[in-house]
């Protein structure tokens, strides 16, 4: 079963306990400790891997946790956005994820963007965690098998739960981060996807 939504302040503890962790540890620990579980970091195209550059005193750790957490999130509905020419013949389905797709291709550019700036390589610290929000591999599988009605069901019900949860992280965001232009592009963030998700009402029902 899909974890519960979860509140902003809640999700910026848990966030920030991770990331706080693997800031002690280093990301040289962190890569070594993925790589023996066989967890390769495959970013989509057009977010790649952030290297490694000087830490900026702006960032704190909620502004660096949400930017870790928001690029996963991100990559794996972009992932959802790319089934849809191939599953559906929904025109509304096509249209929405040909849009949404361009949206958040180009939020990853600039959430890889603002973690470069932070001094944080990426690392991707929720590599298979059923976090709220996140299409999974999982999901996906699930979704890719089913066709038609039932396709366009299964997307619009997960495009919803990333967009609700990306609003509320945002918040935490916006009230817990300490970058000025991290806290910015969180509130861009979720006033867009506010938007999205009102365009989203009745599809896909």
């Amino acid at each position: 079963m899909r974890a519960g939504t979860i509140g902003a302040p809640i999700l910026a503890a848990v966030t920030v306990l991770l990331v706080t962790r693997c800031v002690a540890a280093g990301p040289a620990a962190h890569s070594s400790h993925l790589a023996a579980q066989g967890q390769a970091v495959q970013p989509i195209p057009g977010g790649a891997p952030a290297p490694a550059v000087t830490s900026s005193d702006s960032f704190n750790a909620t502004d660096v946790a949400w930017l870790q957490l928001m690029i996963p999130m991100t990559e794996q509905a972009v992932r959802l956005f790319d089934l849809t020419l191939d599953k559906t013949s929904n025109p509304e389905i096509v249209s929405l994820s040909k849009t949404l797709g361009a949206a958040h291709r180009a939020e990853l550019g600039r959430l890889h963007s603002l973690l470069d700036r932070s001094g944080m390589p990426y690392v991707n610290v929720h590599e298979g965690h059923n976090m709220p929000g996140m299409v999974t591999a999982a999901d996906l599988e699930a979704i890719n098998a089913a066709d038609g009605a039932a396709f366009d069901r299964l997307f619009a019900q997960h495009v919803r739960d990333f967009l609700r949860q990306s609003v509320l992280v945002a918040q935490g965001e916006q009230d817990q981060g300490a970058d000025a232009d991290t806290k910015a592009f969180a509130a861009t963030m979720a006033e867009a996807h506010a938007g999205e998700l009102t365009g989203l009402e009745g599809v896909g029902q």
